[in-house]
C-alpha cells in the first residue's frame, strides 16, 4: 500500500477532532435488499446509536452481537438505504469478503476514547 500524497494528510489538530470511541454491539441484522449491509444498534453510555456498516459479507449478524467496535462517533449522520447512520466502525481488509474489525484486545467499556 503506497503512503498518502502529502496533500491529502492531516495535521494533529484536525485529527483530534476524530472522536474514535469503543461501543458494543447489542443487536445485528442484514439490511433488506443487499449483501452487504448490517444494521447495528451499539451501546454507548449516553444511549445506543444506530449505525449501518459494510460488513456483512464477512461477518453474519450473530457472530457481531456482544463485540466491542471502534466507532467514529462524530461523523455527521448520513441516510443509508433509508436508515440514518449514526457514525461509523472501523475495519480494514482489501476485500468485502476480508474485513476484520477493528476491535480492543483487552475488556474496555463502551464509551471509553480510542487514544
Amino acid at each position: 500500500m503506497e503512503a498518502a500524497p502529502a496533500g491529502s494528510t492531516l495535521s494533529a489538530e484536525e485529527f483530534e477532532k476524530v472522536d474514535l470511541r469503543v461501543a458494543a454491539v447489542v443487536r445485528a441484522e442484514r439490511v433488506q435488499g443487499s449483501e452487504k449491509m448490517v444494521r447495528l444498534a451499539l451501546r454507548l453510555p449516553e444511549g445506543n446509536r444506530t449505525v449501518m456498516a459494510g460488513i456483512g459479507k464477512s461477518y453474519s449478524p450473530e457472530e457481531l452481537v456482544g463485540k466491542r467496535v471502534v466507532l467514529v462517533a462524530n461523523l455527521e449522520r448520513k441516510k443509508i438505504m433509508g436508515v440514518e447512520s449514526e457514525g461509523m466502525i472501523l475495519a480494514a481488509g482489501e476485500r468485502e469478503e476480508e474485513l476484520s474489525l477493528i476491535v480492543p484486545e483487552r475488556p474496555v467499556k463502551p464509551g471509553t476514547k480510542v487514544r
